[in-house]
């Protein structure tokens, strides 16, 4: 067996419309589908589906530091330092806090979803990793 790909990302979240409103208001995912036998939506980033969410009801637990599970999920918006400076005021007029990281191949913001789920908006800022692959693991206090 082959990977050719990671085919799609689905995160469990308590209500439907408010995951809609974030990942496709404050995020700009576009909405491609609707599931008609459950509360699910899906997004695409070019491909038929790339991300979905799936409610599980207000009265789900949230993702725990302690719990296995999905640590993140990591979207990319461009390759430079600006593009995310940009990104970062977007996301502190809409009063979403975020953490800067220096990842040295990228540069990232880290915050919460409505329902605590991590999410990770990137710049890829170098390519050193092509030639030292063990630099994809660097990280440190990036200062926006």
């Amino acid at each position: 067996m082959q990977i050719e790909s990671l085919g799609h990302v689905v995160i469990k979240v308590r209500d439907i419309a408010r995951s809609e409103a974030f990942y496709n208001g404050v995020l700009g995912l576009p909405i491609v589908a609707r599931s008609t036998s459950g509360p699910m939506t899906f997004f695409s980033l070019g491909d038929h589906h790339d991300f979905a969410i799936m409610a599980l009801g207000e009265d789900a637990e949230g993702p725990g530091d302690k719990a296995v599970g999905l640590a993140h999920v990591a979207f990319k918006i461009g390759n430079s330092l600006h593009e995310l400076k940009e990104a970062k005021g977007h996301l502190d007029a809409q009063g979403i806090a975020s953490a800067p990281v220096d990842h040295e191949v990228t540069q990232s913001l880290y915050f919460a979803d409505p329902d605590g789920n991590q999410v990770e908006i990137y710049v890829d800022t170098s390519d050193v990793w092509k030639v030292e692959p063990q630099r994809v693991a660097q990280a440190s206090k990036l200062v926006l």
